[in-house]
This record gives C-alpha cells, structure tokens and sequence, in this order.
C-alpha cells in the first residue's frame, strides 16, 4: 500500500484549518481596507497636489475615526462647505449639524486650520511687511477669508515696518463690523505704531471695496496723518480673492 508523503492532501476539505481560516478572514475585511495606507503612500511621494480636497480631508479624518471608512464624510464635509479651506474654517456649531462629526473630528480639524494660520503668520513676523507683501495677503486670507461674520484687523508697524502686533479689534454680522476710527488710532499710539495695514473680510465672498469701507478707511487717514501714523493700505479679503485700496487709488 502507498502512502502519501507528509504535507499531501487529496482535497480542499483537508486543506489545515489555518488556512480555511486565512481565507475566510480575507472574504470578510471592509471594502475599505488598504485604502488608508495607499492614500498614505501616494501622499507621501507625491504630495498634496496629487490628492483631491476630500482625500486630503480623509487623511486628517483618519485621526479622529480610526476604524471606518471615512470617504463618505469627507465627501458631505466638502458639498455642505465648498471647498477645504472653508471646511476647516467652519464654526463649530455648523460642523456638529454634519451626520458623523463629533468632538475628536473638530479638534482635528481646528489644529490643521490653527498651524495653517501660524505657518502663514510666520512668513511675515521678523521681516519687513512691505517687502513681503504677497506672504501679507496669503496671511490675512488664511486668518478670516472664509469666516462666516466680518472681521475687522489690524497689523500694527514699527518705524522699520516690521510686525509689532496683529489684532482683530471687532467681529460683527455677516456684512457690517462697526468699527472706530478714533479707537484705531488710540491703540496704534499706545503700541508705539507708526503704520497701519487694516483688514477685513466680506463672508459673501466678493471682496470689492463698499461706500461705507471707503469712508472709514479716510477717517482712519485723516485721523492717524497728523500723529506721524500712516495707513499703508486696507486689504479686503474674501473667498474669491482680496481687494487692495490703495491698489484701486481709493486712498
């Protein structure tokens, strides 16, 4: 009678049952397995240019919902905002309304949108603003472009037009911050300012310059020239893009 060497088997059914059991294991893993570490790996080695807006959001989400597939929340975070930037953007209390979004996502995302806004602040603190002029506009927009209500700041500058203090000094409706000249100018004195950039946003998105940003924008002028304090310009920014009054020689 032949026997058959060790290791040989006439059928499926004496396959070990480790290996029944490796099989059954891959039959049932989440359609979504692997898809993290690809989404990783193409990241890693190509960048943020070779991932969509709701990837990039993916891999921030991977954080905070560890163990599920978070393509479709990524997906509804971006149609109910728009784009990235105003997902990261958004206030706390319209993230919450998204199926899904809990306190560990909202902390995640806050920290992105914080280091976004300290990266971008970095590229003007030390250095001579006006010489920097682009890195001003990349920071005023990553600070209030996409904020739901008008933001009134002010970048204070010393005698060499360095960055001496960055305040928002008012947060209104979404389209209107009262703001006072006076007031403005009383602070520029006590920080030791000789300039002034003001900023604000318009939520609408449309950044072009209103009768009414025009008038304060004088009275700021008109206020702060006597006392040595010039007001290099008033940047309007928005999600479409920033308007400069100087630039449009409205002041």
């Amino acid at each position: 009678m032949r026997t058959r060497p060790a290791g040989q088997f006439s059928d499926v059914s004496a396959v070990p049952l480790a290996l029944h059991g490796d099989a059954q294991a891959l039959q049932t893993l989440p359609h979504y397995h692997g898809h993290r570490e690809r989404l990783r790996a193409r990241f890693r080695a190509a960048g943020s240019e070779a991932v969509s807006d709701y990837e990039l959001l993916e891999l921030i989400l991977f954080r905070a919902i560890p163990r599920s597939d978070v393509k479709p929340l990524a997906k509804a975070l971006i149609a109910a905002f728009g784009s990235f930037a105003e997902v990261l953007a958004a206030p706390e209390a319209r993230l919450k309304r998204i199926e899904g979004i809990g306190d560990a996502v909202i902390t995640e995302l806050k920290v992105v949108h914080a280091a976004a806004g300290r990266i971008a602040k970095a590229q003007i603190k030390g250095r001579r603003v006006l010489s920097s002029w682009s890195s001003v506009i990349d920071y005023c927009r990553t600070a209030q472009a996409f904020a739901e209500k008008e933001q009134f700041r002010i970048l204070f500058l010393d005698k060499r037009n360095q960055l001496i203090a960055d305040e928002v000094q008012q947060i209104g409706t979404v389209d209107h911050t009262p703001v006072y000249p006076r007031e403005v100018v009383k602070r520029a004195l006590e920080l030791s300012a000789t300039a002034l950039i003001l900023v604000h946003n318009h939520p609408s998105g449309d950044p072009t310059p209103s009768a009414a940003d025009i008038s304060m924008t004088k009275s700021i002028v008109d206020i702060a020239k006597p006392l040595g304090i010039a007001v290099h310009d008033h940047l309007i920014v928005g999600k479409e893009g920033h308007a400069s009054l100087k630039g449009l020689r409205l002041i």
